[in-house]
């Protein structure tokens, strides 16, 4: 949501994809979230740029990378957080841009180690499924039935995006937005 209210046009695309799906029935529901592209590239775009677990679980391995050999019992911690803002691997890595992820083969499933909030190989997050479930239909529900705005005089520049950094990341300070009621056209047929 942070990201959306701090980019209008994304906000207004997502909220147009949304509302365009669901419009004739007046509610959001499992059914056609399918349907919601836009809103998937908006999900991986934040997954991106901010992984729940900046520091991959600690790994032990044996192997050799690029000549370099690692011994045997050594601890590895994945940098998810860097990973994903690596320049190497992301054209303007630091901006918020859901279309980077339209047309895109780049999953976050494990293969393609430019992009990998959950993890990679046999210690995969065996709950991305589920994570994904539990933000895709709240979100669109939230986009759905409201209007977001800035709280009480708050413009764009006064968003703090302070992070506080741990085992998960959050922002340090809570996003207080406000919410104005959508009212869709319900068909009956």
């Amino acid at each position: 949501m942070l990201e959306m209210i701090k980019n209008p046009r994304v906000m207004t695309k997502a909220q147009a994809e949304v509302r365009q799906v669901f419009e004739g029935k007046g509610n959001v529901d499992e059914t056609g979230v399918h349907q919601l592209k836009y809103l998937k590239c908006v999900i991986k775009e934040t997954l991106r740029l901010y992984p729940v677990i900046p520091l991959l679980i600690p790994r032990e391995s044996s192997c050799v990378v690029n000549g370099f050999e690692i011994p045997a019992k050594t601890r590895v911690i994945v940098n998810a957080w860097a990973i994903g803002r690596d320049p190497n691997y992301w054209i303007e890595p630091e901006m918020f841009e859901p279309e980077r992820f339209v047309n895109s083969s780049v999953h976050f499933m494990g293969t393609n180690f430019e992009f990998i909030p959950f993890g990679a190989g046999m210690r995969i997050c065996p709950g991305i499924l589920f994570a994904l479930q539990n933000v895709e239909l709240p979100l669109a529900q939230l986009l759905f039935h409201f209007d977001w705005k800035f709280s009480w005089g708050m413009k764009q520049e006064d968003m703090d995006m302070t992070e506080k950094f741990g085992v998960s990341m959050k922002r340090e300070n809570d996003l207080v937005l406000v919410p104005g009621p959508y009212h869709a056209s319900i068909t009956i047929a």
